[in-house]
């Protein structure tokens, strides 16, 4: 299958990546060769590294499925998916979903990785707004498997279904929104408990370490193999409803509390950038960052390993 990725930046480059080791032919492009080429150095870099940590094999194949675009039309001519990653740009997604609509074979599905604008937003005037839809990720992909495919109002089914069979062909974990919604699922659920995590902090329930501990070695524990409704059916006797009938009044008068929408007040994350330097020098931050990598990669194996266990 033939893919084009239009933008060669961080999640372009993880997008080629996805694309490469699924077993597509990706044509990459970008507005600037200078970035075009580092794209490629870098691709080939973290794809050697993958392929260390055993998250992908025959790394010089996945690498050599990537080739460079000179233009945007060689990008597009044969490919059947098109996965676009410009700035967060309203006027670039417009244009660029334009030209990609005007240049493209008129049965290949247009994808955005935005992560905050609706897809109706840039499609609207476009005559091929029905093969249109936002394919938004969770970075970096290529650790991180789910996509989130939302479609506009004229978005035809037939697309996200043929969106949904390719992520799923390439190893993705997609989830199909049935409507337009800020912030799509993820960010709804991450800013649900972010809202919380620093009430509970001004509040002076806890501290920001002992918080991130709550998390990472509480209810993250359970998180990273099981969903909340998953969760919460296995945490009662006779299942969901039971824990609902248990607990509910308990949830319902704690978010009596947790009704306040105002944005989070400067002297707040002031406070909680403050704890989080004391734990984390600013110039340890790209170390940091390469060892959460290689945490995720670690465990990806380990789910993967897990999960084709437990298909024997």
């Amino acid at each position: 299958m033939n893919v084009a990725v239009i933008g060669a930046g961080l999640i372009g480059q993880a997008w080629a990546i996805v694309f490469a080791r699924g077993g597509c032919q990706v044509r990459l492009w970008d507005g600037d060769q200078a970035a075009l080429a580092r794209a490629l150095a870098l691709i080939e870099q973290q794809v050697l590294e993958l392929e260390k940590k055993q998250l992908l094999t025959d790394a010089p194949g996945v690498v050599q499925r990537i080739q460079a675009a000179e233009s945007l039309e060689l990008a597009l001519e044969t490919a059947v998916y098109v996965q676009e990653n410009l700035p967060e740009k309203l006027a670039l997604k417009k244009d660029i979903f334009s030209r990609m609509d005007s240049l493209s074979r008129p049965d290949t599905v247009l994808a955005s990785s935005t992560s905050s604008i609706p897809a109706s937003a840039f499609t609207q005037d476009l005559p091929g707004r029905h093969r249109c839809l936002v394919a938004h990720p969770v970075n970096p992909p290529y650790l991180i498997p789910v996509v989130e495919l939302c479609g506009a109002p004229w978005t035809d089914p037939a697309t996200l279904e043929r969106a949904r069979s390719l992520m799923q062909s390439v190893g993705q974990k997609p989830v199909t929104l049935h409507k337009e919604l800020e912030g799509f699922v993820l960010n709804r659920l991450q800013g649900a408990l972010l809202r919380e995590a620093f009430r509970l902090v001004q509040s002076g329930c806890v501290s920001v370490e002992d918080l991130d501990v709550t998390v990472k070695d509480g209810l993250g524990l359970r998180w990273s193999f099981m969903g909340p409704f998953e969760t919460i059916d296995l945490n009662a006797p006779d299942g969901l409803q039971d824990y609902c009938q248990r607990y509910g009044g308990m949830y319902e008068s704690i978010s009596k509390e947790q009704t306040d929408t105002q944005a989070w007040q400067p002297e707040l994350v002031a406070a909680v950038e403050q704890a989080r330097r004391a734990l984390l020098s600013k110039d340890q931050l790209l170390d940091r960052r390469i060892w959460r990598d290689e945490r995720l990669m670690a465990l990806l194996l380990h789910k993967q390993q897990s999960d084709s266990n437990e298909s024997k």
